[in-house]
């Protein structure tokens, strides 16, 4: 072993001293006995190098999933879910697991945060079931439902009769201690898989509010621990099919627990026109409290999911050639659409324009909401990805013959029937935030500042302001400037004294996906007489294609999809699209508001995966190919 002398040891705390002092001082090395002198940093105010002091903005954007069902939902775990909310953290957070029907499942990359949204009603009481819980058979209706599925009838003896009343809003089961344990369960799984700054897991469920058959269903997300959200059970379907008492009861828990909450609707494309109704539900107007509360509760608004696209439809925006993605045009409860009039109150592009015609005539905009996607599968598996896709139930996980399986039969006639080949495959939810944690992430979701994907994670930055020029399209501090001069999406734009307001927008690829196809702004106004109007601008295009003088590009980029080998390529397109844009059209007298669409070039479906690895023959009207898109929350712009 060698020996150190100590004196080196020793001259080192006498030189960190003497670096510590304001004036010159003497100090003496003790190996040598010579003297050194050693001036001390001074003391006086210095400018900082570093350009990035001060800088409190988001500067990553983390993707997740805020609607996931497992095994806990009723109806997720009696139709064969085997998966729990565990299973579905490790799987999000990129470890391999296997699904109810025994294959590996793994996401090619993990995702940044995720919340389980099991239902609220009737809430873990397939787990229950499965392990003979003493509470739950100690009750009459859950002894009756274990002998059921012991006899292998869980899901005709439970479920179905389970879905009707549950529609109804009647509660079999009317036990607190059954959803106490339940609830404790979801929670604990969620602090178990929450890795700060890594992994975010958020506590959180879905309240399924159906009249009639309507789906008004919100996911409830809180932005606390255990420790508060303890302190409270689910307010579920059972207790009010009114969303304005959902808000009551958010209301309460923030002012007794000091917690906060909000609440995201879905896609509204099953709702029969309600999600985005000017009435209550007991048939009165809605009002400046209303539209109020609204927004408080409900800054969010779920726009794609496996269930449908919800943004426009054709039918709705008959100028848009993008418009018909992943279309639902029928309601398995109520038949389909007599006219379009119902269509106006279900889909995003439009409901944002009736906003600002109630702000109009109450004073108060109710649909100034922000944009997320999220899966919504049954399976507790976020296989967003069309080459990845884990179906939306169990018996539509990948398999030959999943494609012709009756997702949602109709009770009023088969032709109603929603098949799984209508499926999108799901989205994500992106959010510009200051870090990964639950906090930062559910600041950032109450800010609006985030955008909706049908799955792709490519980031997409939008800004408003009235000082842009075309020169800050290419800074290389772009965010930072943006911010510093402008507003984010999810924003007010406050009136410019006449001026036409300027965008700065950038767009990059998924570095595993497709190029970019092209960058849209999506504009909503009401006119002089009242009636809503829209446009859209083709801002940024790729492969040295032209934007004419009406604002559009009627050029298609083309494919590189080769749909029997379920394959495409990078060789058409753009990685990246960043570009300035002022509003031509700009009336300084009219509120407005803008919204910007990325599209990615052609891409195979699930579908054409499906067809390839199987070796399958689809009918021609099956949607082979797609263009994956982002839509980012809007900018709303008030006159003075």
């Amino acid at each position: 072993m060698i020996k150190m002398k100590h004196t080196y040891l020793l001259a080192i705390p006498a030189l960190l001293l003497a670096a510590c002092g304001g004036s010159e001082e003497k100090v003496t090395n003790l190996t040598s006995n010579s003297e050194a002198t050693v001036t001390s940093i001074t003391s006086e105010k210095r400018d900082n190098y570093s350009p990035f002091v001060g800088d409190d903005y988001p500067q990553d954007v983390y993707f997740g999933d805020l609607h996931l069902h497992t095994s806990f939902s009723v109806d997720a775990g009696l139709v064969g879910c085997k998966l729990g909310p565990e299973d579905a953290y490790r799987f999000a957070s990129g470890e391999e697991v296997v699904t109810s029907t025994g294959l590996k499942a793994k996401l090619n990359r993990p995702l940044d945060f995720l919340m389980v949204s099991d239902h609220g009603t009737n809430l873990g009481i397939p787990p229950m079931l499965w392990e003979a819980d003493p509470d739950l058979l100690a009750n009459e209706i859950g002894k009756k439902w274990y002998d059921l599925v012991q006899e292998g009838k869980g899901k005709e003896g439970v479920y179905l009769p389970w879905l009707q009343t549950t529609m109804k809003g009647i509660d079999q089961i009317k036990s607190e201690k059954i959803m106490r344990n339940a609830w404790t369960r979801e929670m604990d799984a969620a602090e178990k898989y929450n890795q700060p700054g890594v992994f975010t897991a958020i506590i959180g469920y879905e309240w399924t509010s159906m009249p009639g058959g309507n789906n008004l269903h919100r996911v409830v997300v809180f932005k606390d621990g255990k420790e508060k959200v303890n302190n409270i059970l689910p307010f579920t379907a059972f207790d009010s099919q009114d969303p304005e008492d959902l808000w009551k009861y958010m209301s309460n828990y923030e002012q007794k627990y000091g917690g906060s909450v909000l609440a995201i609707p879905h896609n509204g494309n099953m709702s029969d026109g309600l999600m985005f109704s000017v009435e209550r539900m007991n048939g009165e107007p809605i009002d400046a409290e209303y539209a109020t509360n609204r927004m408080k509760w409900e800054p969010l608004y779920e726009v794609t999911q496996i269930k449908g696209d919800g943004e426009t439809h054709p039918k709705l925006s008959t100028t848009d050639e993008f418009a018909d993605y992943g279309t639902w045009d029928i309601n398995p409860f109520k038949g389909p659409a007599e006219n379009t009039k119902r269509y106006e109150t279900e889909y995003a592009r439009t409901a944002l324009q009736i906003g600002l015609q109630q702000k109009q005539k109450i004073g108060v905009n109710p649909f100034k909401f922000g944009m997320i996607g999220s899966t919504d599968a049954h399976t507790g598996l976020t296989g967003w990805q069309e080459n990845n896709y884990m179906g939306k139930f169990p018996s539509s996980e990948p398999s030959a013959e999943r494609y012709e399986e009756v997702l949602i039969p109709s009770p009023l006639d088969k032709k109603y029937d929603i098949m799984t080949w209508m499926e999108v495959a799901g989205g994500l939810t992106a959010v510009w935030a200051k870090e990964n944690t639950r906090e930062a992430l559910f600041d950032a979701m109450q800010q609006k500042e985030t955008y909706a994907t049908t799955g792709t994670r490519l980031r997409v930055r939008f800004f408003a302001g009235w000082e842009y020029t075309k020169q800050d399209a290419t800074r290389s501090d772009f965010a930072k400037n943006a911010y510093a001069n402008g507003v984010p999406m999810g924003s007010d734009l406050t009136d410019g004294n006449g001026k036409s307001p300027n965008f700065l927008i950038q767009a990059m690829k998924d570095p595993d996906g497709a190029n970019l196809d092209r960058v849209q702004v999506i504009k909503g106004w009401v006119d002089a007489n009242g009636e809503r109007q829209e446009r859209i601008y083709d801002v940024a295009v790729s492969d040295g294609r032209v934007i004419d003088k009406t604002g559009r590009c009627k050029t298609s980029v083309g494919s590189t999809v080769n749909v029997k080998e379920a394959t495409y390529d990078n060789s058409i397109g753009s990685t990246s699209m960043t570009t300035y844009w002022s509003d031509p059209d700009f009336d300084a007298a009219l509120d407005a508001v803008y919204y910007v669409r990325v599209l990615e070039i052609p891409t195979p479906t699930w579908l054409a995966y499906d067809a390839n690895f199987y070796k399958l023959s689809m009918p021609k009207e099956y949607p082979m190919t797609h263009q994956e898109r982002a839509y980012t929350s809007p900018i709303w712009y008030a006159p003075k």
